[in-house]
């Protein structure tokens, strides 16, 4: 069956998972450089977002041949990323939770080769 839909939700979740990581990461920079301890714990946040953003992307390229295991990889990422940076993941985590009860959840047509 073809999982097309979920490909590409997944894939465009993780892309702006990415995004909202690099701006994760910008934003944990500026507070590292204006805070006394020289660090940030959004720095750290945002780096454990872009590893999720990239199990989402893997994950979708997963979910063509094996809709379960992809789909379940597609769910922890998106809870994953919620996690890290809530407020930079809310739309990529609605993609992907999307794209991951798809691949999940969604059943393979009967195809009945019979001829009478």
């Amino acid at each position: 069956m073809k999982r097309t839909t979920e490909f590409v939700l997944g894939l465009i979740g993780g892309i702006f998972g990415f995004f909202g990581a690099m701006f994760a990461l910008a934003f944990g920079g500026i507070d590292a450089a204006f805070s006394d301890s020289g660090t940030s714990e959004i720095t750290g946040l945002g780096w454990a977002a872009m590893l999720f953003s990239i199990l989402a992307i893997v994950a979708s390229v997963i979910v063509k041949k094996k809709a379960k295991l992809g789909g379940i990889l597609l769910l922890v990422s998106a809870v994953g990323g919620i996690i890290s940076i809530s407020m930079f993941f809310i739309l990529p985590a609605v993609l992907i939770i999307i794209a991951g009860c798809m691949g999940v959840f969604r059943k393979e047509p009967v195809v009945n080769n019979t001829t009478a």
